[in-house]
């Protein structure tokens, strides 16, 4: 949701600008999808770096862990022991289950794993392609509302057409916002589409600004 309206705020206020400036509308246009394709590749590699980063260094973590096991087989039991106890087990009991763990040098990794580290073995913080793949199709989602009205359509009516698309389209990453946020739909609805809409006035009066004075 958060990549859809990146998308969909900053090409707005892109276009605007450059109507704003006076540009003609086959250069919003193209500027409009160089703007799209640029975000929503920079967004899908930003998120696969993250998650890759994320993956590598709960990999180490896991792999120190590993060799702890190894190295103080001992002083991980323990550990093992502390974890059940905080879980609220006796003692004795906490201590039977940690050595029966360490029989297993694996089921012991993915508990300490699990418990101490916070990682699950198993997902490591999830596909890095998957969210590349998924920042990627949402930026782009958001971005070409602005950017779409002026295949069809030139000048002033593109403008307002752009404008008209966009708001709406802030109006429903609000309402699903509040899906999230506990807000009302329509209180999250005006509060995008005001400052969505600000954002892209703003934009518009400097690239007025701008326009006028490179003229």
């Amino acid at each position: 949701m958060l990549g859809a309206n990146d998308g969909l705020v900053s090409n707005f206020c892109l276009i605007m600008g450059l109507a704003g400036a006076g540009a003609d509308s086959r250069i919003i246009l193209l500027t409009g999808l160089a703007g799209l394709i640029a975000g929503a590749c920079s967004m899908a590699l930003g998120e696969w770096l993250s998650v890759t980063n994320a993956r590598e260094l709960a990999s180490t973590q896991i792999a120190k862990e590993a060799e702890e096991l190894e190295q103080t087989p001992q002083a991980e039991q323990h550990e093992l022991a502390l974890i059940y106890q905080a879980k609220g087990l006796p003692k004795p009991e906490a201590e039977r289950i940690a050595a029966e763990l360490m029989r297993n040098k694996k089921a012991a990794l993915d508990t300490l794993a699990r418990e101490e580290l916070g990682i699950d073995p198993g997902e490591l913080g999830g596909s890095a392609l998957a969210a590349a793949v998924t920042s990627f199709a949402l930026f782009a989602a958001g971005a070409v509302c602005p950017v779409a009205p002026f295949i069809l359509l030139h000048g002033a009516a593109a403008i307002i057409a752009s404008i008209a698309a966009s708001a709406v389209a802030l109006c429903g990453v609000g309402v699903l916002t509040s899906l999230f946020n506990g807000r009302g739909a329509w209180f999250s609805a005006a509060r995008q589409t005001l400052f969505g809409c600000a954002a892209a006035a703003l934009t518009y009066g400097i690239g007025t600004a701008l326009g006028v004075s490179l003229s």
